[in-house]
């Protein structure tokens, strides 16, 4: 017997124990193999942290999909925390690494409140298309007000300096590989731990019976807001990262696009697996960007064809897919 957890992942009960192993061996197996690619595959290091940066973006938008509900609009939580360090380290030359990361987060928390507390008084399409209209009035005023935030050349960020010491290129660009997989292991393991909680577990019944919690005496609009800020929180450390990584922040970062593109790769992943969000971002940096540079006019229409073979035969996304798979070898076993 066994209790579902994480999607795709077995609590063990009774005599299955052995079949819940792929959900602690698997993970940290591809972490591993993360972690050795500046050693082996050094030309993947900085895609593979594009990759995770986003993944973490894509983990707060499959955080809202555990309570049913779509975001349309994230990506303005990814753009805000990018552009809160870079205005710091306009206004810091030389800041410190994780005050940049700092200020992303906060930027992205503050935002989160301001439009939490009125986008959750919404369900549905509703939801979706009022973080989507948030978000492009955000881009709008990052295209038009050009003397405050760049317009659409953005800002660039200089190199930060990492516990007060100024890195080379190479060496900042392996502290910022390594620093990004801790933040992913830590923040992935933290995210799946608050939704196994009792406060995780409330925001989850949203999705199933809200009424239910209103009898309880739950407010179901706070038990939203604070998935809704965990959300928010996630994306902004993804943001921040990103900018850092990339050397510039533009616009582009709150473009609808972007947020489409985050409920893609959750979709992809596996729609609500925190795990699947990180394995998502992987799969599409890397089919993007040798289907781009391979097949340069038809990169968009593989990309749709994989999501759709996926959602017609693995509605559980990629993770689930590969878990499905372990398990049934560890039951041959």
């Amino acid at each position: 017997m066994t209790h579902a957890t994480e999607l795709g992942q077995a609590r063990p009960t009774g005599p299955g124990r052995g079949l819940s192993m792929a959900g602690t061996v698997l993970p940290l197996a591809g972490l591993g193999l993360l972690a050795l690619v500046p050693l082996g595959a050094p030309g993947l290091q900085l895609l593979v942290n594009l990759a995770l940066a986003k993944g973490l973006a894509v983990a707060g938008v499959s955080v809202l999909l555990r309570a049913g509900q779509v975001s349309f609009g994230h990506a303005l939580y990814f753009a805000v925390a990018a552009y809160a360090g870079a205005f710091l380290m306009t206004a810091l030359p030389g800041a410190d690494l994780a005050l940049v990361l700092l200020a992303g987060l906060l930027g992205a928390i503050v935002a989160g409140v301001c439009v939490g507390l009125f986008v959750v008084r919404y369900r549905g399409i509703f939801f979706g298309m009022l973080n989507l209209a948030f978000s492009m009035i955000f881009w709008s005023f990052l295209e038009k007000f050009y003397h405050i935030t760049g317009g659409a050349d953005g800002i660039r960020l200089p190199r930060p300096t990492v516990l007060g010491m100024t890195l080379d290129r190479a060496s900042f660009e392996l502290v910022l590989f390594y620093l990004t997989l801790v933040l992913v292991l830590s923040l992935g393991w933290a995210t799946i731990r608050w939704l196994a909680s009792p406060a995780g577990q409330i925001f989850q019944t949203l999705k199933t019976n809200e009424t239910r919690l209103e009898y309880l005496g739950v407010s179901p609009r706070r038990a939203l807001l604070w998935g809704y800020l965990v959300s928010a929180a996630l994306c902004g450390i993804g943001g921040a990262l990103m900018g850092v990584t990339q050397g510039v922040v533009t616009p582009e970062y709150a473009w609808w696009i972007r947020s489409g593109e985050m409920v893609f790769i959750a979709v992809l992943g596996g729609a609500g697996s925190v795990r699947g969000a990180f394995v998502g971002a992987l799969i599409y940096e890397l089919v993007r960007t040798y289907a781009s540079a391979y097949a340069g006019d038809v990169w968009q229409m593989l990309l749709g064809a994989f999501l759709l073979v996926i959602i017609l035969f693995a509605p559980r996304g990629v993770i689930g897919m590969i878990e499905t798979l372990a398990h049934r070898g560890e039951g041959r076993k």
